[in-house]
């Protein structure tokens, strides 16, 4: 037999992934100009000329090592390279042992949660979240937990996170900048979670980690994004160079487990042996290789400011009401009613791909993805009226 539960995740549709698809469909259709899709988190921004150059420059060299295994854990020239960038950025004292090489920020969170996580435990998750937490959440034998964010600045309501914590609570996910709705945490917002899960430990006597999801730190807007680990030493890293490189198909990233917890060297044992269950071993080399020349690469954060500027403006001057994004490259937009997928549903009418808010754990809203092409958010602008006029009829 089958296992259920993997043949469920397996029929169980992602709205993000199913509306990719359909956008597919329709470009093959009628063409890509017709089509405005928003549904995906795929950077149009190339990928830096030093990625290029780095994997050229590799397949120079001899390829049998380069195309050989690395230790499970990661090259130790590039995990090094990885500490020594947290270090100096971040001021944090990272070891490379702390650090554990990934193929991407699902990898890692999956691995993480099921380091420090036994079956039956809890997982609270800030709503509206990534989807995919649930899934890898409920693969570790957990139960998600929500707990919905302040409205309207979507930070992290403290009180109501405490008020969720149980004796089951083994992690709390936070994820700023944040998808979907760009938010990005305040050091004080962050500092007042952090006093709350120390005296919650000590209430409770057990270690409560914070997950930071981090694959959007390097896009923002002219904002602070605090490093998580400064401020509650309990905290493992899950990043990803898919959004600062614009390499989300080439998966590469990593954990880091801050060195500033008490047993940090324990949990990075239990890391690697998470990794080494999920057969999450050896991180792609070639992509090792780039992430660690290209660690201290800025992204290109201008032309996202610039779909920003243009997807906001525009939706203003035809009424609609949004969140106002510090980071990351999605604009939360309220539906123009209160059925989310019938608002999405609708927009297809029009050939606007817009996702849904309803896996995100809250209904009521669309999420936009502006990490496309600057014609693509102009081009739009005509369906989206025609959107709005067609619920004034």
């Amino acid at each position: 037999m089958i296992n259920e539960k993997m043949y469920e995740l397996g029929a169980e549709p992602s709205a993000i992934r199913e509306l990719f698809a359909y956008g597919m469909q329709r470009k093959a259709a009628i063409g890509d100009d017709k089509v405005f899709d928003f549904s995906i988190g795929n950077p149009s921004v190339p990928a830096p000329e030093k990625v290029r150059q780095v994997m050229l420059d590799m397949l120079d060299t001899d390829p049998v090592a380069l195309h050989g295994y690395s230790p499970a854990s990661g090259i130790p020239s590039v995990r090094e390279t990885v500490a020594r960038h947290i270090r100096d950025t971040y001021g944090v004292p990272a070891q490379a042992n702390q650090v554990y090489m990934t193929a991407g920020a699902a990898a890692a969170i999956a691995i993480s949660l099921a380091a420090v996580t036994h079956p039956g435990d809890e997982v609270i998750v800030i709503s509206p979240f990534f989807p995919e937490y649930s899934t890898w959440i409920g693969a570790s034998g957990c139960t998600r937990v929500e707990v919905p964010a302040q409205v309207p600045s979507f930070q992290l309501d403290v009180p109501a996170i405490e008020a969720a914590i149980t004796q089951k609570t083994s992690v709390i996910i936070i994820n700023s900048p944040n998808n979907p709705v760009g938010a990005v945490y305040t050091r004080e917002n962050l500092e007042e979670l952090a006093a709350m899960l120390a005296r919650k430990e000590e209430e409770l006597g057990r270690p409560l980690f914070l997950l930071s999801d981090e694959p959007y730190r390097a896009i923002t807007y002219g904002v602070e994004v605090p490093y998580v680990p400064a401020i509650y030493p309990r905290t493992i890293v899950c990043y990803s160079y898919s959004k600062a490189l614009s390499l989300p198909g080439e998966r590469i990233g990593y954990v880091y487990v801050s060195d500033l917890m008490d047993n940090a060297a324990e949990v990075s044992t239990a890391v690697a042996g998470a990794g080494r269950a999920l057969g999450y071993i050896c991180a792609p080399v070639l992509l090792q290789h780039v992430a660690a020349a290209c660690v201290d690469e800025p992204s290109d954060v201008e032309a996202y400011a610039t779909n920003r500027a243009l997807l906001t403006e525009g939706l203003s001057a035809l009424g609609y009401e949004y969140v106002e994004p510090d980071g990351a490259f999605y604009l939360w937009v309220r539906a123009l009613e209160p059925d989310a997928q019938a608002f999405s549903d609708r927009a297809k009418q029009f050939e606007l791909l817009l996702v849904p808010s309803d896996s995100f754990g809250v209904g009521g809203w669309v999420r936009v993805s502006y990490c496309v092409a600057r014609e693509t958010i102009e081009n739009a602008m005509p369906a989206f009226k025609a959107l709005a006029e067609s619920y004034a009829e």
